[in-house]
Protein backbone atom coordinates (compact mmCIF):
# COMPACT_ATOMS: atom_id res chain seq x y z
CA UNK A 1 0.00 0.00 0.00
CA UNK A 2 1.61 3.07 -0.44
CA UNK A 3 2.31 5.31 2.12
CA UNK A 4 1.39 8.86 2.25
CA UNK A 5 4.16 12.11 1.99
CA UNK A 6 5.17 12.81 5.64
CA UNK A 7 5.80 16.69 6.05
CA UNK A 8 7.93 17.09 9.09
CA UNK A 9 7.97 20.72 10.40
CA UNK A 10 11.43 20.30 10.73
CA UNK A 11 12.27 19.29 7.20
CA UNK A 12 13.57 22.76 5.29
CA UNK A 13 13.14 21.15 2.11
CA UNK A 14 11.39 18.15 0.43
CA UNK A 15 10.39 17.07 -2.99
CA UNK A 16 8.22 14.36 -4.36
CA UNK A 17 6.31 12.86 -6.79
CA UNK A 18 2.35 13.10 -6.53
CA UNK A 19 0.62 10.69 -8.60
CA UNK A 20 2.54 12.83 -11.82
CA UNK A 21 2.55 16.45 -10.23
CA UNK A 22 5.80 17.17 -8.79
CA UNK A 23 5.29 18.47 -5.02
CA UNK A 24 8.19 20.70 -3.46
CA UNK A 25 7.92 22.45 0.43
CA UNK A 26 9.78 25.24 1.99
CA UNK A 27 9.95 25.54 5.68
CA UNK A 28 11.82 28.29 6.45
CA UNK A 29 13.27 29.34 9.47
CA UNK A 30 10.91 31.85 9.68
CA UNK A 31 8.17 29.50 10.48
CA UNK A 32 7.15 30.43 6.58
CA UNK A 33 5.91 27.43 4.74
CA UNK A 34 5.58 27.07 0.97
CA UNK A 35 4.57 24.02 -0.32
CA UNK A 36 3.77 24.22 -4.88
CA UNK A 37 2.84 20.96 -7.12
CA UNK A 38 3.50 21.66 -10.53
CA UNK A 39 0.92 20.21 -12.99
CA UNK A 40 2.69 19.86 -16.95
CA UNK A 41 0.45 21.54 -19.32
CA UNK A 42 -1.02 24.18 -16.94
CA UNK A 43 -1.76 27.68 -18.28
CA UNK A 44 -2.79 28.89 -14.91
CA UNK A 45 -1.91 28.75 -10.88
CA UNK A 46 -3.90 28.78 -7.98
CA UNK A 47 -2.54 30.26 -5.11
CA UNK A 48 -3.86 30.66 -1.23
CA UNK A 49 -2.50 32.06 1.58
CA UNK A 50 -3.53 30.27 4.51
CA UNK A 51 -3.86 31.38 8.01
CA UNK A 52 -4.34 28.18 10.54
CA UNK A 53 -6.71 30.29 12.62
CA UNK A 54 -10.53 30.18 12.50
CA UNK A 55 -13.67 30.53 14.13
CA UNK A 56 -13.14 28.07 16.80
CA UNK A 57 -9.98 30.26 18.12
CA UNK A 58 -11.39 33.15 18.86
CA UNK A 59 -11.61 34.01 22.52
CA UNK A 60 -15.04 33.41 24.30
CA UNK A 61 -17.02 36.73 25.16
CA UNK A 62 -15.51 39.01 27.83
CA UNK A 63 -16.59 42.73 29.30
CA UNK A 64 -13.87 44.33 27.86
CA UNK A 65 -14.25 42.62 24.07
CA UNK A 66 -18.37 42.45 23.28
CA UNK A 67 -18.01 41.75 19.89
CA UNK A 68 -14.84 38.98 19.79
CA UNK A 69 -16.89 36.37 18.15
CA UNK A 70 -17.05 36.55 14.63
CA UNK A 71 -13.52 38.53 14.34
CA UNK A 72 -11.91 35.61 11.90
CA UNK A 73 -14.53 36.10 9.55
CA UNK A 74 -14.72 40.20 9.71
CA UNK A 75 -10.75 40.70 9.63
CA UNK A 76 -11.20 38.15 6.16
CA UNK A 77 -13.17 40.89 4.64
CA UNK A 78 -10.87 43.69 5.78
CA UNK A 79 -8.10 42.43 4.38
CA UNK A 80 -9.44 43.36 0.91
CA UNK A 81 -10.20 47.13 2.11
CA UNK A 82 -6.58 48.72 1.94
CA UNK A 83 -3.27 48.84 2.88
CA UNK A 84 -0.46 51.50 2.77
CA UNK A 85 -0.04 51.28 -0.98
CA UNK A 86 -3.93 50.20 -2.09
CA UNK A 87 -6.98 51.00 -1.53
CA UNK A 88 -10.12 48.78 -1.84
CA UNK A 89 -10.68 49.90 -5.16
CA UNK A 90 -6.42 49.40 -6.20
CA UNK A 91 -6.95 46.08 -4.98
CA UNK A 92 -10.31 45.32 -6.64
CA UNK A 93 -8.83 46.70 -9.99
CA UNK A 94 -5.63 45.15 -10.17
CA UNK A 95 -7.57 41.55 -9.80
CA UNK A 96 -10.01 42.51 -12.51
CA UNK A 97 -7.35 43.66 -14.67
CA UNK A 98 -5.78 40.38 -15.03
CA UNK A 99 -8.94 38.09 -14.99
CA UNK A 100 -7.96 36.81 -11.59
CA UNK A 101 -11.02 34.59 -9.83
CA UNK A 102 -10.15 35.76 -6.46
CA UNK A 103 -11.70 35.24 -2.76
CA UNK A 104 -11.15 34.83 0.79
CA UNK A 105 -12.95 31.85 3.26
CA UNK A 106 -13.10 31.80 7.05
CA UNK A 107 -13.59 27.93 8.34
CA UNK A 108 -13.62 27.43 11.75
CA UNK A 109 -9.87 25.68 11.78
CA UNK A 110 -8.45 27.83 8.97
CA UNK A 111 -8.95 30.83 6.78
CA UNK A 112 -7.92 31.27 3.51
CA UNK A 113 -6.70 34.46 0.90
CA UNK A 114 -6.65 32.97 -2.89
CA UNK A 115 -6.63 33.41 -6.61
CA UNK A 116 -6.73 31.41 -9.65
CA UNK A 117 -4.76 33.42 -12.44
CA UNK A 118 -2.36 33.12 -15.98
CA UNK A 119 0.92 31.96 -15.31
CA UNK A 120 1.58 35.05 -16.55
CA UNK A 121 -0.32 36.90 -13.87
CA UNK A 122 0.79 34.85 -10.92
CA UNK A 123 3.66 37.06 -9.59
CA UNK A 124 0.88 40.21 -9.33
CA UNK A 125 -1.14 37.76 -7.77
CA UNK A 126 1.12 36.88 -4.97
CA UNK A 127 2.32 40.65 -4.57
CA UNK A 128 -1.41 41.54 -4.23
CA UNK A 129 -1.98 38.70 -1.99
CA UNK A 130 0.83 38.95 0.05
CA UNK A 131 -0.03 43.30 0.54
CA UNK A 132 -3.57 41.88 1.46
CA UNK A 133 -2.16 39.45 4.02
CA UNK A 134 0.74 41.03 6.19
CA UNK A 135 -0.02 44.49 5.31
CA UNK A 136 -3.70 45.62 5.99
CA UNK A 137 -4.23 48.58 7.62
CA UNK A 138 -8.16 47.86 8.94
CA UNK A 139 -9.22 51.07 8.53
CA UNK A 140 -11.90 52.56 10.83
CA UNK A 141 -14.41 53.89 7.97
CA UNK A 142 -13.66 51.23 6.28
CA UNK A 143 -14.20 49.09 9.13
CA UNK A 144 -17.81 50.35 10.23
CA UNK A 145 -18.76 50.03 6.34
CA UNK A 146 -17.64 46.35 6.33
CA UNK A 147 -19.79 46.12 9.60
CA UNK A 148 -23.05 46.80 7.47
CA UNK A 149 -21.93 44.54 4.54
CA UNK A 150 -21.34 41.44 7.46
CA UNK A 151 -24.62 42.09 8.89
CA UNK A 152 -26.45 41.81 5.34
CA UNK A 153 -24.67 38.80 4.68
CA UNK A 154 -25.18 37.09 8.06
CA UNK A 155 -29.30 38.28 7.45
CA UNK A 156 -28.85 36.86 3.41
CA UNK A 157 -27.68 33.44 5.50
CA UNK A 158 -30.59 33.71 7.62
CA UNK A 159 -33.13 33.45 5.28
CA UNK A 160 -31.60 30.41 3.69
CA UNK A 161 -33.24 27.69 5.73
CA UNK A 162 -30.95 24.69 4.89
CA UNK A 163 -28.23 27.32 6.63
CA UNK A 164 -29.95 28.16 9.17
CA UNK A 165 -30.70 24.30 10.49
CA UNK A 166 -26.99 23.32 9.38
CA UNK A 167 -25.75 26.18 12.00
CA UNK A 168 -28.23 25.13 14.93
CA UNK A 169 -27.52 21.54 14.15
CA UNK A 170 -24.01 22.25 15.15
CA UNK A 171 -24.92 24.37 18.22
CA UNK A 172 -27.53 21.70 19.04
CA UNK A 173 -24.88 18.75 18.69
CA UNK A 174 -21.10 20.60 19.73
CA UNK A 175 -22.75 22.80 22.87
CA UNK A 176 -20.61 25.30 24.01
CA UNK A 177 -17.29 23.72 21.89
CA UNK A 178 -15.88 26.92 19.92
CA UNK A 179 -16.90 23.96 17.16
CA UNK A 180 -20.47 24.99 17.85
CA UNK A 181 -20.53 28.27 17.11
CA UNK A 182 -21.39 30.05 14.00
CA UNK A 183 -18.63 31.05 11.59
CA UNK A 184 -19.87 34.86 10.76
CA UNK A 185 -20.64 35.26 14.51
CA UNK A 186 -24.15 36.63 15.43
CA UNK A 187 -25.83 39.96 14.86
CA UNK A 188 -25.38 40.89 18.16
CA UNK A 189 -21.53 40.22 18.09
CA UNK A 190 -21.38 42.08 15.08
CA UNK A 191 -23.04 45.02 15.80
CA UNK A 192 -20.39 45.38 19.24
CA UNK A 193 -17.70 44.55 17.36
CA UNK A 194 -14.96 46.78 18.01
CA UNK A 195 -11.71 48.08 15.75
CA UNK A 196 -9.25 47.10 18.35
CA UNK A 197 -10.63 43.20 19.02
CA UNK A 198 -10.13 42.69 15.31
CA UNK A 199 -6.91 44.30 15.22
CA UNK A 200 -6.02 42.59 18.19
CA UNK A 201 -6.96 39.12 16.68
CA UNK A 202 -5.10 39.95 13.54
CA UNK A 203 -1.88 41.07 15.11
CA UNK A 204 -2.31 38.16 17.64
CA UNK A 205 -2.59 35.60 15.24
CA UNK A 206 -0.67 36.61 11.75
CA UNK A 207 2.24 35.78 11.48
CA UNK A 208 4.77 33.46 9.65
CA UNK A 209 4.65 30.73 11.62
CA UNK A 210 0.71 30.52 11.07
CA UNK A 211 1.10 31.38 7.30
CA UNK A 212 1.03 28.45 5.05
CA UNK A 213 1.26 29.72 1.25
CA UNK A 214 0.41 27.08 -1.21
CA UNK A 215 -0.07 27.18 -5.33
CA UNK A 216 -1.02 24.70 -7.40
CA UNK A 217 -0.30 24.66 -11.85
CA UNK A 218 2.29 26.35 -13.46
CA UNK A 219 4.26 27.60 -10.28
CA UNK A 220 8.00 27.78 -10.36
CA UNK A 221 8.76 27.21 -6.50
CA UNK A 222 11.76 28.25 -5.87
CA UNK A 223 10.87 31.94 -7.94
CA UNK A 224 7.74 31.78 -5.25
CA UNK A 225 9.46 31.37 -2.24
CA UNK A 226 11.87 34.40 -3.09
CA UNK A 227 8.85 36.55 -4.08
CA UNK A 228 6.96 35.92 -0.60
CA UNK A 229 9.87 36.31 1.37
CA UNK A 230 10.67 39.46 -0.03
CA UNK A 231 7.18 41.18 -0.32
CA UNK A 232 7.15 40.14 3.98
CA UNK A 233 10.29 41.34 4.20
CA UNK A 234 9.28 44.81 2.96
CA UNK A 235 6.06 45.28 5.24
CA UNK A 236 6.24 48.26 7.58
CA UNK A 237 5.41 45.33 10.28
CA UNK A 238 8.11 43.86 11.88
CA UNK A 239 6.37 40.92 13.06
CA UNK A 240 6.15 39.86 9.35
CA UNK A 241 10.04 40.21 8.50
CA UNK A 242 11.56 36.19 8.22
CA UNK A 243 15.03 37.11 9.84
CA UNK A 244 14.08 36.00 12.92
CA UNK A 245 13.21 32.13 14.02
CA UNK A 246 10.20 30.67 15.01
CA UNK A 247 8.33 27.31 14.99
CA UNK A 248 5.65 26.52 12.20
CA UNK A 249 1.96 25.79 14.00
CA UNK A 250 0.69 22.87 13.20
CA UNK A 251 -3.17 22.00 15.06
CA UNK A 252 -2.89 19.07 17.14
CA UNK A 253 -4.58 16.44 15.96
CA UNK A 254 -7.00 14.06 18.44
CA UNK A 255 -8.54 11.10 17.01
CA UNK A 256 -12.06 10.19 18.77
CA UNK A 257 -12.63 12.07 21.02
CA UNK A 258 -15.79 14.11 22.40
CA UNK A 259 -15.30 18.11 22.29
CA UNK A 260 -15.33 19.47 26.19
CA UNK A 261 -18.56 21.31 25.96
CA UNK A 262 -20.27 19.20 23.69
CA UNK A 263 -23.48 17.23 24.18
CA UNK A 264 -22.72 14.26 26.70
CA UNK A 265 -22.76 11.36 24.71
CA UNK A 266 -23.21 9.03 27.95
CA UNK A 267 -22.44 5.00 27.24
CA UNK A 268 -24.99 4.42 25.04
CA UNK A 269 -25.02 1.27 23.29
CA UNK A 270 -26.90 0.42 19.79
CA UNK A 271 -29.79 -1.18 21.45
CA UNK A 272 -30.62 1.93 23.95
CA UNK A 273 -29.95 4.72 21.72
CA UNK A 274 -32.39 3.24 18.79
CA UNK A 275 -35.32 2.97 21.71
CA UNK A 276 -34.52 6.49 23.04
CA UNK A 277 -36.64 9.03 21.15
CA UNK A 278 -34.17 11.46 19.69
CA UNK A 279 -33.63 15.25 20.56
CA UNK A 280 -35.57 17.85 18.59
CA UNK A 281 -34.72 21.62 18.30
CA UNK A 282 -37.38 23.47 16.37
CA UNK A 283 -36.75 27.15 15.04
CA UNK A 284 -39.86 28.33 13.60
CA UNK A 285 -40.27 30.07 10.13
CA UNK A 286 -43.02 30.76 7.92
CA UNK A 287 -41.83 27.92 4.62
CA UNK A 288 -42.87 25.56 2.71
CA UNK A 289 -40.63 22.96 3.94
CA UNK A 290 -38.96 22.08 7.00
CA UNK A 291 -35.26 21.68 7.07
CA UNK A 292 -34.07 18.51 8.75
CA UNK A 293 -30.71 17.35 9.98
CA UNK A 294 -30.46 14.00 11.89
CA UNK A 295 -27.32 13.17 13.81
CA UNK A 296 -24.79 12.92 16.36
CA UNK A 297 -20.81 13.64 16.76
CA UNK A 298 -19.30 12.34 14.18
CA UNK A 299 -15.14 11.04 13.46
CA UNK A 300 -12.47 13.93 13.53
CA UNK A 301 -10.62 14.25 10.30
CA UNK A 302 -7.59 12.76 11.77
CA UNK A 303 -9.58 8.82 12.75
CA UNK A 304 -8.40 5.92 11.00
CA UNK A 305 -11.79 4.75 10.69
CA UNK A 306 -12.17 8.40 8.36
CA UNK A 307 -12.24 5.70 4.76
CA UNK A 308 -15.07 3.75 6.13
CA UNK A 309 -16.92 6.71 7.58
CA UNK A 310 -16.57 8.05 3.65
CA UNK A 311 -17.92 4.88 2.30
CA UNK A 312 -20.86 4.42 4.89
CA UNK A 313 -21.54 7.71 3.82
CA UNK A 314 -21.54 6.92 0.22
CA UNK A 315 -23.87 4.61 0.86
CA UNK A 316 -26.56 5.83 3.63
CA UNK A 317 -26.53 9.38 1.24
CA UNK A 318 -23.83 10.32 -1.37
CA UNK A 319 -26.08 9.88 -4.67
CA UNK A 320 -28.99 9.37 -6.59
CA UNK A 321 -28.97 5.56 -5.99
CA UNK A 322 -27.80 5.87 -2.18
CA UNK A 323 -30.56 4.64 0.47
CA UNK A 324 -32.17 7.39 2.00
CA UNK A 325 -32.77 9.34 -1.65
CA UNK A 326 -33.68 5.97 -2.59
CA UNK A 327 -35.81 5.49 0.32
CA UNK A 328 -37.36 8.83 0.98
CA UNK A 329 -37.61 10.38 -2.70
CA UNK A 330 -37.59 7.62 -4.94
CA UNK A 331 -39.80 5.25 -3.50
CA UNK A 332 -42.06 7.67 -1.41
CA UNK A 333 -41.63 11.04 -2.72
CA UNK A 334 -41.71 12.52 0.25
CA UNK A 335 -38.08 15.30 -0.23
CA UNK A 336 -36.90 16.33 -3.65
CA UNK A 337 -33.18 15.99 -1.54
CA UNK A 338 -32.13 13.51 1.02
CA UNK A 339 -28.32 12.77 1.43
CA UNK A 340 -25.65 12.51 4.59
CA UNK A 341 -22.14 14.19 5.30
CA UNK A 342 -19.96 13.92 7.57
CA UNK A 343 -18.28 17.48 9.06
CA UNK A 344 -14.55 16.35 10.58
CA UNK A 345 -12.05 18.34 12.54
CA UNK A 346 -9.09 18.18 14.17
CA UNK A 347 -10.52 16.76 17.37
CA UNK A 348 -14.13 15.91 16.55
CA UNK A 349 -17.06 16.26 13.39
CA UNK A 350 -20.39 16.07 13.43
CA UNK A 351 -22.60 13.36 11.15
CA UNK A 352 -26.03 14.07 9.63
CA UNK A 353 -28.91 13.41 7.21
CA UNK A 354 -30.72 16.15 5.64
CA UNK A 355 -34.03 16.26 3.43
CA UNK A 356 -36.17 19.04 3.15
CA UNK A 357 -40.27 18.22 3.57
CA UNK A 358 -43.76 19.30 4.11
CA UNK A 359 -44.00 19.76 7.71
CA UNK A 360 -46.77 16.97 7.66
CA UNK A 361 -44.26 14.11 6.51
CA UNK A 362 -41.39 15.18 8.47
CA UNK A 363 -41.70 12.90 11.09
CA UNK A 364 -41.53 10.29 8.38
CA UNK A 365 -39.02 11.38 7.10
CA UNK A 366 -37.14 11.37 10.57
CA UNK A 367 -37.91 7.63 10.98
CA UNK A 368 -36.80 6.31 7.93
CA UNK A 369 -33.48 8.76 8.45
CA UNK A 370 -32.88 6.63 11.30
CA UNK A 371 -34.85 3.10 9.87
CA UNK A 372 -31.73 3.31 7.13
CA UNK A 373 -29.12 4.02 9.59
CA UNK A 374 -30.21 0.94 12.00
CA UNK A 375 -30.03 -1.32 9.04
CA UNK A 376 -26.39 -0.17 8.58
CA UNK A 377 -25.37 -0.74 11.80
CA UNK A 378 -27.41 -4.41 12.10
CA UNK A 379 -26.45 -5.75 8.49
CA UNK A 380 -23.22 -5.67 6.28
CA UNK A 381 -23.61 -3.96 3.04
CA UNK A 382 -23.76 -5.76 -0.34
CA UNK A 383 -20.65 -6.17 -1.92
CA UNK A 384 -22.85 -4.27 -5.20
CA UNK A 385 -23.13 -1.20 -2.72
CA UNK A 386 -19.62 -1.45 -1.81
CA UNK A 387 -18.27 -1.44 -5.21
CA UNK A 388 -20.36 1.84 -6.15
CA UNK A 389 -19.67 3.53 -3.24
CA UNK A 390 -15.77 2.80 -4.03
CA UNK A 391 -16.69 3.76 -8.20
CA UNK A 392 -18.34 7.25 -7.09
CA UNK A 393 -15.36 8.24 -4.67
CA UNK A 394 -12.57 7.20 -7.37
CA UNK A 395 -14.66 9.15 -10.10
CA UNK A 396 -14.96 12.04 -7.93
CA UNK A 397 -11.92 12.52 -6.31
CA UNK A 398 -10.16 12.19 -9.63
CA UNK A 399 -12.50 14.84 -11.69
CA UNK A 400 -11.74 17.08 -8.64
CA UNK A 401 -7.96 16.64 -9.08
CA UNK A 402 -8.19 18.00 -12.44
CA UNK A 403 -8.92 21.50 -10.72
CA UNK A 404 -5.78 23.28 -9.61
CA UNK A 405 -7.93 25.33 -6.96
CA UNK A 406 -8.76 21.36 -5.52
CA UNK A 407 -4.63 20.59 -5.39
CA UNK A 408 -3.85 23.89 -4.06
CA UNK A 409 -6.39 22.97 -0.95
CA UNK A 410 -4.78 19.36 -0.74
CA UNK A 411 -1.57 20.64 -0.31
CA UNK A 412 -2.89 23.11 2.37
CA UNK A 413 -4.83 20.85 4.63
CA UNK A 414 -2.61 18.20 4.45
CA UNK A 415 -0.12 20.85 5.87
CA UNK A 416 -2.41 22.81 8.62
CA UNK A 417 -3.78 19.56 9.84
CA UNK A 418 -2.38 15.96 9.54
CA UNK A 419 0.85 16.62 8.28
CA UNK A 420 0.33 13.87 5.72
CA UNK A 421 -0.07 14.36 1.82
CA UNK A 422 -1.90 11.56 -0.27
CA UNK A 423 -2.24 11.05 -4.02
CA UNK A 424 -5.33 9.94 -5.20
CA UNK A 425 -3.59 6.25 -5.86
CA UNK A 426 -2.97 6.42 -1.81
CA UNK A 427 -6.35 7.37 -0.49
CA UNK A 428 -7.73 4.83 -2.93
CA UNK A 429 -5.91 1.83 -1.91
CA UNK A 430 -7.03 2.87 1.82
CA UNK A 431 -10.65 3.29 0.31
CA UNK A 432 -10.45 -0.45 -1.56
CA UNK A 433 -8.98 -1.94 2.20
CA UNK A 434 -12.52 -1.11 3.88
CA UNK A 435 -14.57 -4.27 4.34
CA UNK A 436 -18.56 -4.28 4.68
CA UNK A 437 -17.42 -5.05 8.35
CA UNK A 438 -15.63 -1.88 8.75
CA UNK A 439 -18.65 0.13 7.55
CA UNK A 440 -20.68 -1.62 9.51
CA UNK A 441 -18.51 -0.92 12.46
CA UNK A 442 -18.72 2.87 11.57
CA UNK A 443 -22.57 2.56 11.49
CA UNK A 444 -23.05 1.46 14.68
CA UNK A 445 -20.81 3.59 16.41
CA UNK A 446 -22.80 6.17 14.85
CA UNK A 447 -26.16 5.25 15.97
CA UNK A 448 -25.35 3.88 19.05
CA UNK A 449 -24.54 7.71 19.74
CA UNK A 450 -28.48 10.11 21.08
CA UNK A 451 -29.64 11.37 17.92
CA UNK A 452 -30.35 15.11 17.38
CA UNK A 453 -32.94 16.22 15.17
CA UNK A 454 -32.80 20.06 13.92
CA UNK A 455 -35.71 21.29 12.38
CA UNK A 456 -36.05 25.06 10.80
CA UNK A 457 -39.19 25.96 9.28
CA UNK A 458 -43.28 25.83 9.96
CA UNK A 459 -43.17 23.50 11.79
CA UNK A 460 -46.30 24.10 13.87
CA UNK A 461 -47.65 21.62 10.93
CA UNK A 462 -46.12 18.86 12.10
CA UNK A 463 -46.16 16.81 14.95
CA UNK A 464 -42.63 17.47 15.90
CA UNK A 465 -42.50 18.43 19.36
CA UNK A 466 -39.33 19.96 20.71
CA UNK A 467 -37.72 17.97 23.58
CA UNK A 468 -34.02 17.93 25.42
Amino acid sequence: MREPIQLPLDQAELTADLGGGLVRRTVHPSGLRVLTERMPGARSASIGFWVGVGSRDEQAERPDAPGSLGSTHFLEHLLFKGTPTRDAFSIATEFDRIGAEHNALTAKEYTCYHAKVRDVDLEVAVTMLSDMVANSVLDEEEFETERGVILEELAMAADDLADVANERFFEAVLGEHPLGRPIGGWPETITEARRADVDRHYRNRYDPSTLVVTAAGAVDHDGLVAQILAALNASPEQRWHTDGSAAPVRRAQVVDAEPEGAAALGSATLDSALAREPRVHITERPSEQLNLLIGTIGFSANDPRRFAYGIMNSVLGGGMSSRLFQEIREKRGLAYTAYSFGASYSDSGVFAMYAGTAPEKAADVIELSRVELRRLADTEISGDELDRALGQIAGSTALALEDSDTRMGRLARAELGSGELYDLDASLERFAAVTPEHIHEVAATLAARPLTVVAVGDASRSSLDSRG
